[in-house]
């Protein structure tokens, strides 16, 4: 199903000639540096073509013949068309491995068919070594840039073109014509590849056996394989033949999981990468990523501008037109898992629903705040603020994906979020606005997941008739925090830095004498119609709570996270202007 959807995305990208999309037989690569040549192979630069962006130097891509798959002990004996990195190209660093490629690089190039051997181009790369070319190369001044790129990609340009040698009409037609030979001749007689039907096509194909590579963070890897010789395989069939996949199909899949990783509409969240595309052209594919990621410096609100967009598409019935019920929209949860692609998760839903999903993420997370906060948030920020010391690299490994696909599902958000977050809470003392959000997201949640019919257990600020024990302890807590603070102006430690995690914790070891100190504050206090409104409000409080268990010896997790949303509302409430 992912790899028939992949390659359906791929067929409708590649029917618009404006989506750039890399044709049969191509690909997208970036090229840091290209040797500049003239006919004869004289070397005459080294051209860097990387550019300054957000303070790093993106390369250049190029539409350059498709790479192959390398694996095993004798990868270096597959070199690419006309371009490959410089162990091939250059013979660096000077080991026996880039030895090995570098030959290999060679032969190629002297083992060219005739349709290109007698292009004036391909001849001036071998003038090129012949006239020990590498060796000026390699005393450019740009030279130790380029091998500080690890297996930096590179290839040749003639002088006064504008395009590498890869890129030109001769090479771009002599794979087509190859590519349209190879299916006349599939299956005939003395033809040796592997042809069977292929699962994701239903077609007659040629089998591929090991799949080419997919770009996800910094190393490639591979989405469907099988090791050698591994307890996998069956029936005497080896690797990629366990799973035949026809080769234009392997080609089409793994160029759109590319294309997708590299799109806008690409989320790299904690360790997993989210890439999220439909079945025919909607404004959802386009704006997703907008919804979940850190928004750019330059534009610091597009996140926000981009949920008011949702909700009012909702709202208006944009989103849940009749096309967009019918129009499938896909969702592929991936993370990097040694030389292989862990699939996190899939999800299929229509644009209507997985709009409506994402709205109701939102919707849980809306709290009362302050009028300088944001209405809404990345989903990093979420994950940062249960975090030790707000690093990334404390966000623990599964939770970014799980978090994703709660959401996409509109699923209970994972447990570990709700104690990562009470944790926190406990550890600083703080119950920030973001924290406050999750938790009342993560308890809403649960609570409509084990009973529908209730649509909300925790409100958006103060909820009076709530008589969780929880919640009305968060609330009283946060009243006898403001009592000692009106009674001691400027205090630097409140009951809140001393005693918050035993009062969320284990109630009744410390609520008895924070009830007795209050006493002590009340008297502090020299107005009389304040000190009158806190004895009123406590009594309150405490009356929506039943006696037997006003105390508790302990709360549960949930019961700390309503703990927490009581005593944020409280404050909340009284800084609010009356």
């Amino acid at each position: 199903m992912i790899l028939q959807a992949l390659k359906e995305y791929y067929d409708r990208k590649a029917a618009d000639p404006e989506s750039g999309i890399a044709p049969p037989g191509f690909e997208w690569r970036a090229i840091p540096f290209l040797i500049v040549i003239d006919q004869n192979g004289n070397f005459l630069n080294l051209e860097d073509t990387r550019e300054q962006t957000d303070r790093q130097n993106k390369a250049k891509n190029y539409l350059v013949p498709r790479s192959e798959p390398r694996c095993g002990s004798l990868s270096y004996k597959t070199t690419f068309l006309l371009w490959d990195h410089i162990g091939y190209v250059l013979c660096h660093p000077d080991d026996e491995r880039a030895k090995k490629q570098h030959r290999t690089w060679i032969s190629s190039l002297k083992g060219l068919p005739a349709e290109l051997a007698v292009e004036e181009n391909v001849k001036a790369l071998l003038k090129f070594y012949e006239a020990d070319g590498i060796k000026k190369v390699k005393a450019h001044a740009d030279w130790n840039e380029c091998m500080r790129i690890p297996s930096c990609n590179i290839t040749f340009k003639i002088a006064g073109d504008i395009l590498p040698v890869p890129c030109s009409e001769v090479v771009e037609k002599f794979i087509r014509q190859n590519q349209n030979q190879l299916k006349e001749t599939l299956g005939n007689p003395g033809d040796s590849r592997i042809v069977g039907r292929c699962l994701v096509t239903g077609d007659i194909d040629e089998i591929v056996r090991v799949h080419s590579d997919t770009r996800i963070g910094k190393d490639a890897k591979e989405l469907l394989g099988f090791q050698r010789n591994s307890g996998y395989d069956s029936y005497g069939k080896e690797q990629g033949y366990n799973a035949p996949v026809g080769k234009s199909a392997e080609s089409a899949y793994t160029t759109a999981l590319n294309t997708l990783l590299k799109s806008p509409s690409r989320m790299l969240i904690g360790d997993a990468v989210t890439v999220c595309w439909s079945e025919r052209d909607s404004e959802l594919e386009k704006q997703i990523s907008e919804f979940f990621t850190e928004p750019q410096k330059d534009d610091p609100d597009c996140n926000v501008r981009a949920v008011h967009a949702l909700f009012d598409s909702i709202k208006n019935g944009a989103y849940l037109s009749r096309e967009n019920e019918t129009n499938k929209f896909f969702v592929l949860g991936l993370s990097p898992n040694v030389a292989r692609i862990a699939v996190r998760f899939w999800i299929v839903d229509t644009v209507a629903g997985m709009a409506t999903k994402i709205k109701r993420h939102f919707d849980d997370l809306r709290i009362v705040h302050g009028p300088r906060d944001k209405d809404v948030f990345s989903l990093f920020r979420l994950l940062i603020s249960t975090a030790t010391l707000g690093k990334s690299e404390n966000i623990p490994p599964n939770l970014a994906g799980d978090t994703m696909r709660a959401i996409l599902e509109e699923l209970p958000y994972p447990q570990t979020l709700l104690q990562a977050a009470v944790r926190r809470i406990r550890a600083e003392h703080d119950i920030t606005y973001i924290r406050a959000a999750l938790i009342k997201a993560c308890i809403n949640r649960l609570t409509r997941f084990k009973n529908p019919t209730i649509e909300e257990e925790l409100k958006m600020s103060l909820d009076e008739s709530n008589v969780s024990v929880g919640y009305r302890l968060g609330r009283l807590f946060a009243v006898l925090e403001r009592i000692q603070q009106e009674a001691n102006p400027g205090i630097n430690t409140t009951i809140r830095d001393r005693f918050y995690g035993a009062a969320s914790g284990t109630p009744v070891a410390v609520f008895g004498n924070l009830m007795r100190l209050k006493n002590h504050h009340l008297t502090k206090l020299t107005n009389t119609g304040r000190r009158i409104y806190f004895e009123k409000l406590l009594g309150d409080i405490i009356d929506g709570v039943d006696a037997k268990i006003a105390f508790p010896p302990h709360l549960s997790l949930e019961e700390q996270g309503r703990f927490a949303i009581g005593y944020y509302h409280q404050n909340q409430h009284f800084f609010a202007k009356k």
